[in-house]
């Protein structure tokens, strides 16, 4: 195993569809409650309509030769695109806005890899990469990542990281977490 990474442009997005795709079907074989919210969740109504909304976005993949085996991706949005909907669920608002100091929010997005690949720092060099990228802006005082129910591991590697557990948005279906 030789990883490297590599940060991809926007327009190469679809190179992580497949990658998508299974952490949308990862989330659903984890999920405790509304496992069937995810079957409408993918590639193309997940990560296309956030990539469109962000004001910047980052993706940053790790390949292990040719292959790609993870990837994280981050965005720089309007803090008003979490007021209203998540993917394909209406819901309340992801963070008490008056919380929120600046008119924009970092966001680590989606981040995933492939079984196979866990549990040999990969994650730490994406989540630091990711990381980052967001502290690089200036503007932003606040970052958040919201972490699916049932995804525990996500939670304890987050909290571990240096993120605070925040509160639950639709009836616990997402634990918000944000920088201490």
């Amino acid at each position: 195993m030789e990883i490297c990474y590599e940060i991809i442009a926007e327009t190469d997005a679809h190179y992580v569809k497949d990658l998508c795709n299974e952490l949308m079907a990862y989330q659903k074989s984890k999920a405790t409650m509304h496992p069937e919210w995810f079957d409408n969740m993918s590639f193309e109504t997940r990560m296309i309509p956030s990539l469109e909304k962000a004001k910047a976005n980052f993706i940053i993949v790790a390949k292990d030769g040719d292959e790609i085996v993870g990837y994280a991706y981050s965005n720089i949005s309007p803090k008003t695109v979490y007021s209203s909907n998540f993917a394909t669920l209406p819901c309340e608002a992801f963070f008490d806005f008056a919380s929120v100091s600046t008119d924009d929010v970092g966001c680590l997005s989606q981040f995933y890899i492939k079984e196979a690949y866990r549990n040999y720092g990969i994650g730490s060099v994406l989540f630091d990469k990711s990381i980052e990228w967001l502290r690089s802006f200036s503007t932003i005082q606040d970052i958040f990542i919201f972490v699916s129910n049932g995804n525990d591991d996500a939670l304890k590697f987050y909290t571990r990281k240096g993120f605070i557990i925040s509160h639950q948005v639709l009836d616990g279906f997402i634990t918000v977490l944000r920088n201490t």
